[in-house]
């Protein structure tokens, strides 16, 4: 299963001319459904405007909170994952469907100031807020490729320009022959280690309502340990 899963940044709005060959299913990030009518997965948060929201036809589905929470706490939950980056819960949400390859595209998280930043206009920069779980957008992306890779799922980044994703780049075409980065052992374990000593897990993916369980400094350690295992794909990101 070879999956593209599209965001909004301006760049996205291109791939509604691609042809769908060689992905086999299309997964949209909160605005991206509207990029392509031939989508198969929309994903968005609990907090969604209603109006943006896109509707299922036939053979699409809709994946929100009630879907990806569950399947993102089985993988660590949102604390070590990255609760704005909505492309994470997407790839825990299609895990069942054993993908070999999830190409990313417009989920750059780059924000330039005086150009546009989204596909459709203004958009809010949500992983740029204050969040305990944002601090570094890189160390999430490295933590997902990882993970990934342990479930035999290539990440990489169809995107030219700047982003704060850490996955190898990749032309459309071959992607379909990507090798998935499995990372450092040593430093992977150590990271997961870390984790389940810490033990972070909110069940019900609402964080927010537990801050005084987090230590800021401790997941720091965290992030350098996860950025640390995905050293190599660093250095050709950049």
């Amino acid at each position: 299963m070879r999956i593209l899963m599209l965001g909004s940044a301006p760049m996205a709005a291109s791939a509604a001319d691609w042809q769908r060959e060689p992905f086999d299913l299309v997964l949209a990030i909160n605005n991206a459904w509207r990029i392509r009518a031939d989508w198969d997965v929309a994903i968005h948060p609990y907090d969604f405007p209603q109006d943006r929201q896109a509707v299922a036809g036939p053979g699409q589905r809709v994946v929100t909170e009630v879907d990806f929470v569950p399947a993102q706490n089985l993988y660590g939950g949102f604390v070590y994952a990255g609760a704005t980056m909505a492309f994470t819960a997407g790839y825990w949400a299609l895990a069942a469907l054993k993908p070999s390859v999830i190409a990313v595209y417009g989920c750059d998280m780059h924000y330039p100031a005086g150009a546009p930043t989204h596909f459709y206009g203004a958009g809010t920069p949500d992983p740029l807020r204050p969040d305990v779980t944002l601090r570094s957008l890189e160390a999430k992306a490295a933590r997902l490729m990882v993970m990934a890779a342990r479930q035999g799922c290539a990440m990489v980044n169809l995107s030219t320009g700047p982003s704060r994703l850490v996955f190898p780049r990749c032309t459309q075409a071959a992607s379909a022959a990507a090798v998935p980065f499995a990372g450092d052992a040593r430093l992977v374990d150590a990271a997961l280690a870390m984790e389940a000593e810490l033990d972070y897990r909110v069940p019900s993916g609402r964080y927010w309502e537990e801050p005084g369980r987090f230590d800021v400094a401790a997941l720091d350690r965290l992030d350098a340990l996860w950025l640390a295992a995905a050293a190599l794909p660093l250095r050709q990101a950049g």
